[in-house]
């Protein structure tokens, strides 16, 4: 067998392994059950989460190459800090929905991102614009991701395990079948190899899945086939936005933490964009 594809099948057991044990009651119960009372899930899950942020934050300057040192160095501690205060609602009272002015306005500035991104890229090629998208990015998608999941006494659900889930499939879906019927390219300059197609697939059997989710796992807030829908709509776009940053700023891989597969920010390109609609998604369930 070949060594690349070895090391890659390690990785992502262990990566996989990571967000399962991150991500549902189970991490607890095995560390526990070596060392009685040693952790909380939710404590697993916030540092998992914390991890996600601190690698992504040097991948994204990596990335975009800051040319100031000062801002290079301002970069950790403001996404720290931005983090710290736009989570801070779920640590220590378990999890709740706030719908407030602090989240409007974040997810408005993840879109102001992408929208930069895209459209006025040569923004980015400023410290400045560098300093300010790498914060939106980063910070805020995984602030969102905290208040995904239910927590209350010994109970922790598993909505960002499912999510997880449901990003895996949606990108092999659409991998899949884009390699049997593709013939439509969906963004020839950004990523040449997804099509119209795959992307239809991906759809199609993401529903699918997110139907099972919601029969086997009746106590996940939320329907779970319009998560699906969701996440196979929006996975796909965190993919684009990603290709595009790593295209803007001449880069193959964000990182390579995970030989392989590349970074953090390439592992987690769709659920940084697909974490934020979905925390959207439940708030606006709760409320209608």
């Amino acid at each position: 067998m070949d060594k690349n594809l070895i090391q890659r099948l390690f990785s992502g057991a262990i990566y996989g392994l990571l967000i399962f044990l991150c991500t549902t009651d189970y991490g607890a119960k095995f560390i526990n059950s070596l060392s009685p009372g040693l952790v909380k899930q939710e404590q697993l899950y916030y540092g998992l989460i914390t991890f996600f942020v601190a690698v992504g934050a040097y991948e994204s300057v990596k990335i975009m190459k800051f040319d100031s040192v000062l801002y290079r160095w301002l970069v950790l501690p403001l996404i720290a800090l931005v983090y710290y205060k736009f989570t801070t609602r779920f640590f220590g009272h378990g999890f709740y929905f706030n719908y407030n002015l602090s989240e409007i306005l974040a997810l408005a500035l993840i879109v102001i991102a992408c929208i930069t991104l895209f459209r006025f890229a040569s923004e980015l090629y400023y410290d400045e614009g560098k300093l300010i998208f790498t914060v939106i990015y980063v910070s805020l998608p995984f602030g969102f991701a905290l208040g995904l999941p239910k927590f209350y006494e010994d109970t922790f659900t598993w909505e960002v395990f499912m999510l997880f889930v449901l990003i895996w499939s949606s990108d092999s879906f659409a991998y899949f079948t884009g390699r049997m019927f593709g013939k439509h390219k969906m963004a020839p300059k950004i990523s040449p190899k997804k099509t119209w197609e795959g992307f239809a697939g991906g759809v199609f059997f993401t529903l699918i899945l997110g139907y099972f989710i919601e029969q086997k796992f009746p106590e996940l807030r939320g329907n779970w086939m319009v998560v699906g829908f969701l996440v196979s709509v929006f996975a796909p776009i965190g993919d684009l936005v990603e290709s595009q940053l790593k295209r803007t700023f001449g880069v193959k891989d964000s990182g390579n933490i995970l030989p392989g597969h590349g970074g953090v920010l390439d592992r987690l390109d769709s659920f940084i964009i697909a974490a934020p609609v979905v925390y959207l998604y439940f708030i606006l369930e709760k409320l209608f």
